[in-house]
C-alpha cells in the first residue's frame, strides 16, 4: 500500500476543508474571485496521484507566481507567493508523511559531501535562531529555508535519479520564465526598449525588481546553451536557439548590471572548463586574486571614484556605470548596506543578530557619510544586497562560511563530474548546471535572493541535479556503447 492509498480519504477530506476555508476567508475579505482558488482541486488531485507532475508544475509556476499582497491590492503584514509557496507547504507535508510511512531515509544522499555542508548550513541557522534578537523573524526564516531545501534539494535528488526528470524540471522552469520574459519584452516595447529606469516596473507583478529577474535569466542561459549541444540531430535543436535568443534579449533589456557581470563570469569559467584547468588551481588563483585586490584596494578605490558615468539606457554607458562609486546612487547604496552589515558583524561576530533580521536592524549602523538619497530610516529598504555579507551580519562568521562551503563543494562536485562522467551529453548538461550556479554565486556578491522561491527553486534544484549525477549518473553506460534505458522509453534528454 502506497502513502497515497493509505491516507487518500484523509487527504481528500483535508483538501476539501482547506478549499472551503480559503474561499470563506477570501469572501469575508471582499475577494470574491481568485484564480488560484479554482486550482486547489487540481492541486489535490496531482498531490494524491502524481507527485512528480506536481513537482514539475511548481517549477513551471515559480516564475509566474505573484505575491498575495499584489493580488489583493493591499499592504499586508506578511506575504506569500501565490500559488507556489502554498503548494510547497503541501508538498513538504506529503514528503514528511511519506518518510513517516516508509520509516527509511536514503543515507547515500544524506552522507554526500554537499548534503553534509547543507545540513551544517541549516544547523547553524537553527543555532543562531535560538540566539536571535528577533526570534519570530528568525523562526519564519528557518522554516522557509528548510522547506525549500528539503523539497528541492533532498527530495529533488530522489526525483532526479531518473535522467528524464532532470530535463523536465529544467524545461518547466524555462517555460514559465519564458512567458515572463515575453510579457516583459512586450511591455518594454512600449518604451521603445530605451527606458532603463522603467525596468523595475516592467517585471512586475512577477518579480519585485529587475535584479531578481536578471538573476533568474542568467542562471538558465548556460543551461539553454548546453541544450544546444545535446540533440541527436542538428535540426532537433532549432527551438532551443529560439529560447536562448529570448533569454539573451531579455537579460539585455533587464538592465541588470549584476546579471550581465554574472554571465561574463560564467563565460570565463567556461574557458577554464574548456582548458581543463583543475578546480584546485582555480580556487588557488581566486584566493590569490582576492588577496591582491584587498592589498591594492585603496588604489583601486581611488581609480573607481574617478568614474562618474551613471546608469543609462545606452548599453555601453550602463556597463561603464558598474564601477561608478562616486555618483551612482544604486552602487553607493549597496556600499552603504555592505558597510552596515560589516558593522553589525563586528558587534556580534560569532552568532550574529539572527537569520532574516538584517533589514530590521541595519538602520542604526548607517553612517552619515555613507547614506545616499535612497537610504531609509525604516525597515522597508530591503536586505544587505549580498549573499555573503547578509549571513555574516545575521549568523556571524560561521554562518557566512557555511554558505561559502556549500558553494565550494557544489562547484567542486560539478568539476569532478565533468571528468568522471562517461556520457558526453551528461557532461555538457553538468557544465550548464555548474555555469548556472557560477552566475548565482557571482550575483551573490551584489544581491541575495535565496529567501525567494524565484531563485531558491532553481538554485537548490541545480544542486540536487549535480548530486543525482554524482550518485547515480556514473553507473550509466556510455552512450557510444549502449543505449540508455531512458532513451528507449522516450525520455532522451534534449
Amino acid at each position: 500500500m502506497t502513502i497515497y492509498e493509505k491516507y487518500e480519504k484523509l487527504l481528500i477530506l483535508g483538501g476539501g476543508i482547506l478549499f472551503v476555508v480559503i474561499n470563506a476567508i477570501l469572501m469575508s475579505g471582499g475577494f470574491y474571485y481568485f484564480p488560484i482558488v479554482a486550482l486547489i482541486p487540481a492541486v489535490i488531485f496531482l498531490a494524491f496521484f502524481s507527485f512528480t507532475h506536481l513537482f514539475m508544475a511548481v517549477a513551471f509556476l515559480t516564475p509566474l507566481s505573484i505575491e498575495l499582497g499584489r493580488l489583493a491590492g493591499a499592504d499586508m503584514s506578511f506575504d506569500i507567493s501565490i500559488p507556489t509557496e502554498p503548494l510547497i507547504v503541501i508538498m513538504v507535508l506529503l514528503v514528511i508523511m511519506k518518510l513517516i510511512h516508509s520509516g527509511t531515509l536514503n543515507t547515500r544522499i544524506l552522507y554526500h559531501p554537499l548534503s553534509l555542508a547543507i545540513l551544517f548550513y541549516l544547523l547553524w541557522i537553527f543555532i543562531t535562531t535560538l540566539t536571535s534578537t528577533m526570534p519570530v523573524v528568525s523562526v519564519k526564516f528557518l522554516i522557509v529555508r528548510i522547506g525549500f531545501i528539503s523539497l528541492f534539494y533532498f527530495f529533488g535528488v530522489e526525483m532526479f535519479k531518473k535522467p528524464g526528470n532532470r530535463r523536465v524540471f529544467l524545461w518547466c522552469y524555462i517555460a514559465g520564465l519564458t512567458l515572463v520574459a515575453l510579457i516583459t519584452l512586450v511591455k518594454h516595447s512600449g518604451f521603445a526598449f530605451e527606458s532603463h529606469r522603467a525596468a523595475n516596473m516592467l517585471v512586475r507583478p512577477f518579480y519585485n525588481d529587475h535584479t531578481a529577474y536578471g538573476a533568474a535569466l542568467a542562471m538558465f542561459i548556460p543551461v539553454l546553451a548546453s541544450f544546444t549541444f545535446r540533440g541527436k540531430k542538428r535540426e532537433s535543436r532549432w527551438y532551443v536557439w529560439i529560447f536562448l535568443a529570448v533569454f539573451l534579449t531579455a537579460i539585455l533589456f533587464s538592465y541588470s548590471r549584476a546579471a550581465w557581470v554574472s554571465v561574463f563570469a560564467a563565460l570565463l569559467v567556461w574557458q577554464v572548463i574548456r582548458l581543463k584547468i583543475k578546480f584546485s588551481t582555480l580556487v588557488t588563483f581566486g584566493v590569490i586574486m582576492a588577496g591582491i585586490v584587498i592589498m591594492m584596494w585603496p588604489d583601486i578605490e581611488r581609480r573607481l571614484e574617478k568614474n562618474t558615468q551613471d546608469s543609462s539606457a545606452d548599453v555601453a554607458e550602463h556597463v561603464r556605470s558598474i564601477t561608478n562609486i562616486s555618483s551612482d546612487a544604486s552602487n553607493l547604496e549597496r556600499i552603504n548596506r555592505w558597510k552596515a552589515a560589516i558593522a553589525m558583524y563586528r558587534e556580534k561576530p560569532l552568532l550574529g543578530w539572527g537569520p532574516g533580521t538584517y533589514m530590521f536592524q541595519y538602520v542604526p549602523f548607517q553612517t552619515s557619510r555613507d547614506r545616499t538619497i535612497i537610504s531609509t530610516n525604516f525597515s522597508d529598504g530591503g536586505d544587505a544586497h549580498s549573499e555573503y555579507l547578509g549571513p555574516l551580519s545575521e549568523t556571524g562568521l560561521p554562518g557566512m562560511l557555511s554558505f561559502v562551503l556549500v558553494a565550494v563543494i557544489a562547484l567542486y562536485t560539478g568539476f569532478r563530474l565533468l571528468v568522471q562522467l562517461k556520457n558526453k551529453k551528461d557532461r555538457v548538461l553538468v557544465a550548464g548546471i555548474v555555469l548556472g550556479l557560477v552566475t548565482y554565486f557571482t550575483h551573490g556578491f551584489l544581491n541575495n535572493f535565496l529567501h525567494s522561491d524565484k531563485s531558491a527553486v532553481p538554485f537548490w534544484g541545480f544542486a540536487a541535479i549535480l548530486v543525482a549525477f554524482d550518485l547515480y549518473g556514473k553507473k550509466l553506460p556510455s552512450a557510444e556503447n549502449k543505449e540508455k534505458p531512458e532513451a528507449a522509453s522516450g525520455n532522451e534528454p534534449v
